[in-house]
């Protein structure tokens, strides 16, 4: 017998929580390991609630859900995690999927999109619901792509002259994921050297106010 899909959720509104978490447990393959009410939450409890999908609300006290995103996928890479939110702009929901989500959902979907989506990223496939997929546009030829607020901060750290090992110690990651992170602000910025990103930090003000 196949294991049941491990869900978490987090929202601040004890009653969305609720609400979806009394919907996902009408299902024999779902089970609902948690609902938490902010992203600092999500973050101290993911390794022990070990959640296969997690549904997240993007606007929350302390740590959004953008942040937790980023900080989650660092500890438990394998989580797929889906946005709960009202915003339908694309701007939200491009942003949402540049910081590693799997999906984002609108909290007006149906009650039975919400599994949908699950057993979509389940399934590996990322998952927008109507809402969102009609909001998102193409990204113009040659557009470049933001960097994130983490990779921001690596960014920050490596124009110092810091190496992987330094930073990993800094942020409290792990080697291997710096050097991802090095990786995609080096595809998303176009630059292949590291004297390149110091460079680039210079002359966007990266640097600024660091005292170096």
């Amino acid at each position: 017998m196949t294991s049941p899909i491990r869900v978490l959720i987090v929202d601040d509104h004890p009653m969305v929580a609720q609400g979806i978490r009394a919907i996902l447990e009408t299902y024999d393959d779902i089970e609902v390991v948690g609902t938490l009410c902010n992203g600092r939450e999500a973050i101290e409890q993911i390794s022990a609630l070990d959640p296969d999908v997690m549904l997240l609300d993007l606007n929350m006290p302390q740590v959004t859900g953008l942040n937790a995103t980023e900080i989650i996928l660092e500890k438990r890479p394998d989580t797929r995690i889906l946005i709960l939110s009202m915003h339908d702009s694309p701007e939200y929901i491009a942003t949402a999927m540049s910081h590693g989500a799997m999906g984002y959902l609108l909290k007006d979907v149906p009650t039975e999109e919400i599994k949908q989506a699950i057993d979509a990223v389940m399934a590996g496939h990322r998952y927008l619901c109507a809402g969102a997929a009609s909001a998102i546009k193409p990204a113009s030829e040659g557009a470049r792509e933001a960097l994130t607020s983490r990779e921001q901060t690596i960014l920050l750290e490596l124009a110092q002259g810091r190496s992987n090992k330094e930073v990993a110690l800094s942020l409290d990651i792990s080697v291997r994921t710096v050097e991802t992170h090095r990786k995609n602000i080096k595809r998303k910025l176009g630059i292949a050297s590291t004297a390149g990103l110091t460079r680039y930090a210079m002359e966007h003000g990266v640097l600024q106010g660091t005292g170096n």
